[in-house]
């Protein structure tokens, strides 16, 4: 069965001395497209304005009704995909035999590596819920992890690090806020902190100098960077990149509405290798690519377990 991760985390510390705003240099509003099984997604990340935002792969923000839409049996290999649900529950089983599910305000920190089988799902015993709403990132592993055993790190909505001051409550997803530090081990170096902010705050935050930062938006309007900019001002479901040559973001709720501002603010240290995808698998070369793809559909090296395997959300729907 796929274990948690105990070991090889990098640190994501925040801290640099510049002492420059990081500016916003492009502007995506995420449109809503269908995925799965009648699930729809609006899509940041991953699309053909921005394939790849090194070492982001794709954003998510995915919205399915209980029971019949969702993501059944599906595989990945060669990154992590980071789920974090912010409505409803989802269920998740996998052809090693790990199952949970993931509730409001929960965490699936998932490495693929060489190899899994999967599938997200509403759960049946939602208790009434119909509707489940939450964001998937994607992130790349570098080459030396691309094969590591498959795992999990998953955290329930009580025992994600929170902070709060001057207006300001953030979740710590990965990384650290004003000291706060979140349990997540990340092997690409990564931070994910979620914003809110009450009408009239604002907040600094430290991002490290080379890393690769984004934006985006789940409630209100606010201003991003520099109020002067093109693309400072952002509205719910727009994703923002925030540019090289500076050290922080600044953010403040400018709404006239009395509404909360909520954003997700990621970071990520670009790895810098190259890349090449298909699909759900992502490795450095081509040659990778069609081994991986010989090795699912034979079930070797990494895939042995899913050749009599179904999930139960599959049977129940009859799916496959």
């Amino acid at each position: 069965m796929p274990t948690s991760e105990k070991s090889s985390c990098k640190s994501s510390n925040n801290s640099n001395n510049n002492n420059n705003k990081r500016l916003v240099v492009k502007k995506l509003f995420a449109r809503q497209q269908h995925e799965g099984f009648g699930a729809v997604v609006r899509r940041s990340i991953g699309r053909f304005e921005l394939r790849y935002f090194d070492p982001f792969l794709v954003l998510d923000e995915f919205s399915v009704s209980s029971p019949a839409a969702g993501f059944p049996d599906h595989p990945h290999r060669g990154f992590e995909t980071v789920t974090y649900m912010l409505e409803g529950e989802i269920l998740h089983e996998d052809c090693e035999g790990h199952k949970g599910v993931i509730r409001e305000g929960g965490l699936q920190w998932m490495t693929a590596g060489k190899g899994i089988v999967h599938s997200e799902m509403p759960s049946s015993n939602a208790n009434g819920i119909t509707h489940n709403k939450g964001l998937q990132l994607w992130i790349n592993l570098s080459s030396k992890h691309k094969l590591v055993e498959p795992s999990y790190q998953e955290i329930e909505s009580k025992d994600i690090a929170e902070a709060e001051k001057d207006g300001v409550r953030v979740r710590i997803i990965a990384g650290e806020w004003n000291g706060v530090k979140s349990k997540i081990c990340t092997r690409t170096p990564t931070m994910y902190l979620d914003f809110t902010l009450s009408p009239g705050s604002r907040v600094s935050q430290p991002i490290p100098l080379h890393w690769n930062a984004f934006v985006y938006v789940l409630q209100g309007q606010g201003h991003f960077g520099d109020a002067r900019s093109q693309h400072s001002t952002a509205a719910t479901h727009h994703l923002l990149i925030l540019g090289l040559g500076g050290d922080r973001l600044e953010a403040w709720n400018s709404s006239d509405s009395g509404l909360p501002l909520r954003f997700i603010l990621v970071g990520g240290e670009p790895i810098g290798e190259p890349m090449v995808q298909y699909g759900p698998f992502v490795m450095n070369t081509q040659e990778e690519i069609d081994q991986t793809i010989d090795d699912f559909e034979n079930f070797t090296n990494g895939f042995e377990k899913a050749r009599h395997w179904k999930s139960q959300a599959a049977s129940t729907l009859g799916l496959f």
